[in-house]
């Protein structure tokens, strides 16, 4: 009988084992003894071997692949700690430079006399500037001599989690307007119902996470402008440009979206999604300095002066800062134009082609950022889902979720493929042929799919 095996233990091939070390090694305790550092990197690398190939990873937004200068950069600024700004006193101004590109790009009317920062992914940019719009109401209620135990952020019902994290670690209420099949993302619409005086700010979203839509940062300024002029509430706006941040200033720079509109106050960003820099990075840019309360921001020691610091995060990497730089140098305006483009036309030729596909309706196509989405039609099956679906792509090495929407239409189904930088119409042509081919097998079914194969794989 083979002897039972402790699933909290490794074992080691004896080939990669060196003389006098353990063939078994404990997942969850601290051996008494050292390992060799070629055994160790071996296991390392095996235990990771059935991750999935990140290139047909179709549900994230994070960047997969940077060239080999980027990654001898990566390597030689590891040991970079942004937060130590007079021991890095380069990497700061990097990181200074930066945020001035952003202000520049999003039209800010002073972007060497405004402010910002990088921060850990774009989700504590969100609640950097969640927290400003926070702190100047309670200034301005504390002014007028009101009460500021009751604030409140109105937002889409299709909001990144980041947003609902936000409201709850700062005791904001979150004011969630539906999206339905008439008004699929927040656009104005009954605005009214939603904003009162102890409403902080209005979050637009440059790119839903759900579906890749762009939220009409102009058409919510213009209904906050008529409610102004009717009730004298003076709402600002937190521009969620995760994505289209990146995108729309490079091949749609004609939409009025960003620091042109007055009412945006703040915008984030995501450096690692179409900022194209490895996982870790994230930019916030205020429009005008005064829209950052001087009481948010810390003075650290920096070449013999002061220089402004504010984050959630203490120590974080450097190097992906550094990273965005050269990568702003590499690609200028033309050069992010060209990848936004052909991750665009990607997009549209996929999507062109599942629409083709006869179960399918698109529910957008990719036309904003280059996300779309499709649902089942009405009535086609009952034998089969997206959810099942999703798991036959699943066997071909695609990553393709499948999963609710939000309030008021969670019971719809929608699976939503994200193009980055290095899907190629190559790899394109080889998703549709077997996005095809998965189609024609679950439509000869003669019997449903198993329940428990239908269940919701990714939220967001």
């Amino acid at each position: 009988m083979p002897q039972e095996r402790d699933k909290d233990s490794l074992s080691v091939n004896p080939l990669f084992a060196r003389p006098g070390e353990d063939t078994v090694a404990s997942k969850t305790k601290l051996a008494d003894g050292e390992m060799l550092p070629e055994t160790a990197y071996q296991i390392v690398h095996d235990e990771t071997m059935l991750d999935g190939n990140a290139r047909l990873n179709l549900a994230t937004f994070v960047s997969t692949w940077m060239d080999d200068h980027a990654n001898k950069l990566y390597a030689e600024t590891y040991d970079k700690n942004m937060i130590d700004k007079d021991e890095y006193p380069q990497t700061a101004q990097i990181e200074q430079n930066c945020w001035k590109i952003l202000a520049d790009l999003w039209h800010s009317p002073d972007p060497g006399g405004t402010i910002g920062t990088s921060t850990v992914g774009s989700s504590e940019a969100c609640m950097l500037g969640g927290l400003a719009l926070k702190r100047l109401w309670q200034h301005s209620r504390r002014a007028d001599g009101k009460p500021t135990d009751k604030p409140n952020l109105v937002m889409s019902s299709a909001v990144q989690v980041c947003w609902e994290k936000f409201c709850n670690y700062f005791d904001v209420e979150a004011r969630l307007v539906p999206i339905s099949e008439d008004h699929k993302c927040l656009d104005g619409f009954e605005l009214e119902k939603y904003v009162d005086e102890n409403t902080i700010g209005v979050v637009a979203i440059m790119g839903v996470t759900y579906t890749g839509m762009y939220e009409p940062v102009k058409q919510i300024a213009a209904k906050l402008d008529e409610i102004q002029a009717s009730t004298g509430l003076d709402i600002a706006i937190h521009v969620d440009g995760a994505s289209g941040a990146m995108i729309a200033p490079f091949i749609q720079p004609d939409l009025e979206w960003d620091f042109k509109i007055p009412r945006v106050h703040s915008i984030s960003t995501s450096g690692h999604k179409y900022g194209l820099v490895y996982p870790g990075l994230g930019w916030v840019v205020w429009r005008e300095r005064q829209w950052l309360p001087e009481d948010l921001i810390f003075y650290v020691s920096y070449l013999g002066g002061d220089m402004p610091t504010f984050a959630l995060n203490f120590s974080r990497p450097g190097a992906q800062v550094v990273l965005q730089f050269y990568l702003f140098l590499r690609l200028g305006r033309s050069g992010y134009a060209k990848v936004q483009q052909a991750c665009q036309d990607v997009a549209l030729y996929l999507s062109a082609g599942i629409s083709e596909i006869g179960p399918f309706e698109l529910w957008n196509d990719g036309s904003d950022i280059p996300v779309f989405a499709w649902r089942l039609k009405e009535g086609h099956t009952d034998k089969w889902s997206l959810y099942d679906l999703a798991e036959r792509l699943r066997t071909k090495g695609w990553l393709v979720p499948a999963y609710p929407m939000p309030s008021n239409l969670e019971n719809l189904t929608v699976e939503r493929i994200v193009v980055r930088n290095g899907l190629s119409m190559d790899l394109a042509d080889s998703l549709l042929a077997d996005i095809r081919t998965e189609t024609e097998y679950l439509n000869r079914l003669e019997s449903p799919m198993p329940q428990e194969a239908a269940q919701p794989g990714f939220h967001h």
